[in-house]
């Protein structure tokens, strides 16, 4: 069973996700292969992003594209607009996905067969937070084990 986390209060989301992706992609244990995380948007966000993740820390580097580009298959981070992109068949990026958008996934099985984590940004602003809870609510429904990281108390 995929494990879904909410981070939530999140009161810049783009910032928010590329302190987590350093994180997350960080973690991986010397010696294990590095662990593919993939982003799902709004695509004017996911333009805001990428610029953000190349020159949000002058001394940490994330490898990063949108799904779209050649390079994808080799790169950690993927950026994509849709949950389950065809071109997502074409990528070994399995292990995350962090949701910065305001729309369920319309096929939580596929899409948790494909990840066994998945990560909901949720941030202060009431549409999203709203938005938010209806996403947990529907996981939850769906008989997911649910763990949330309130942001306001960090």
């Amino acid at each position: 069973m995929a494990r879904i986390d909410f981070h939530s209060n999140v009161s810049d989301k783009l910032e928010y996700a590329c302190r987590l992706t350093r994180k997350i992609w960080s973690a991986t244990p010397v010696g294990e292969p590095v662990r593919n995380i993939v982003m799902v948007g709004a695509k004017a966000d996911l333009k805001k992003l990428d610029e953000i993740l190349w020159t949000f820390s002058a001394t940490d580097f994330l490898p990063h594209c949108f799904i779209e580009d050649e390079t994808a298959i080799d790169t950690p981070v993927v950026l994509t607009d849709l949950f389950l992109s065809p071109a997502l068949n074409q990528l070994p990026h399995a292990d995350v996905l962090i949701h910065l958008g305001m729309q369920m996934p319309q096929d939580v099985p596929a899409l948790l067969a494909r990840f066994p984590r998945v990560v909901e940004v949720v941030t202060i602003n009431e549409a999203e937070r709203l938005a938010g809870r209806e996403r947990y609510k529907a996981y939850r429904d769906l008989g997911h084990e649910l763990h949330n990281f309130d942001q306001s108390k960090a």
